[in-house]
């Protein structure tokens, strides 16, 4: 495997890292972290392009998995009871 694949690998991993970073936050994060350990590898224009798409998918991430969170906590403390019924 060249160089100028692992950048076109790490670009990939950056893209998709913000794709799953609002759809999956934990596959975001780990496809960020992988994206940024290959892009260091390079000192291409592609790798540091690379690198600021994997590190804009990991802060992506973790902002919508501790949003995930809060909500979680709050609706297991304050129950999720809205007063609405459904007739069977």
């Amino acid at each position: 495997m060249t160089k100028e694949d692992l950048s076109g690998t790490s670009y990939t991993l950056g893209i998709l890292s913000i794709i799953f970073g609002i759809l999956s936050p934990l596959a975001g994060l780990v496809l960020g972290i992988i994206g940024v350990n290959f892009s260091k590898k390079q000192k291409t224009g592609l790798s540091v392009k690379a690198l600021k798409l994997s590190k804009i998918g990991i802060v992506i991430s973790i902002i919508v998995l501790i949003i995930a969170i809060v909500l979680t906590v709050f609706s297991i403390i304050k129950g999720v009871d809205s007063g609405v019924t459904f007739p069977i």
